[in-house]
């Protein structure tokens, strides 16, 4: 299981021309789900991100995390960063897990967050989304459990 997370001011997703999520200062995750990926990977990956300190303190340090700062978390599939981009000139998606187990656990990853953070928001799994965000830093990481 893969999560790019990104530091943001804003961010919001829109399918279909109507916002169907939106946060203030937080996180915003893409979220790749791999044939291997499991419910405890899911669970890892989730209080990685919401422990991870990448907010900063008053010296600017990153000490703090989005549990520290009650920021938003807005959580959207990506499959593309299931690619692999070793060989050639177009990419393989090989290690992604099919749909419906894509779905389930990106289902299963949003409904965890919601029990244990109070705002997390959503894209629309496998729909034609548009992400707007303004990353704050810039502040990206890649974590993979």
């Amino acid at each position: 299981m893969r999560g790019i997370i990104q530091r943001v001011s804003s961010a919001s997703v829109v399918v279909d021309g109507e916002k169907v999520g939106a946060i203030g200062r937080g996180i915003l995750v893409l979220l790749a789900i791999q044939k291997a990926d499991t419910k405890a990977l899911a669970d890892k990956l989730l209080n990685k991100i919401l422990s991870y300190r990448v907010f900063p303190d008053d010296k600017g340090h990153m000490n703090f995390s989005l549990k520290d700062v009650d920021g938003g978390l807005l959580v959207i599939s990506q499959f593309t960063l299931a690619a692999n981009t070793h060989k050639g000139l177009r990419p393989s998606f090989s290690s992604a897990a099919p749909p419906e187990q894509a779905e389930a656990l990106y289902n299963y990853f949003v409904d965890s967050a919601v029990k244990i953070h109070p705002v997390v928001e959503q894209g629309v799994f496998a729909a034609d989304m548009k992400v707007e965000l303004i990353n704050d830093g810039p502040v990206t990481f890649d974590l993979t459990v």
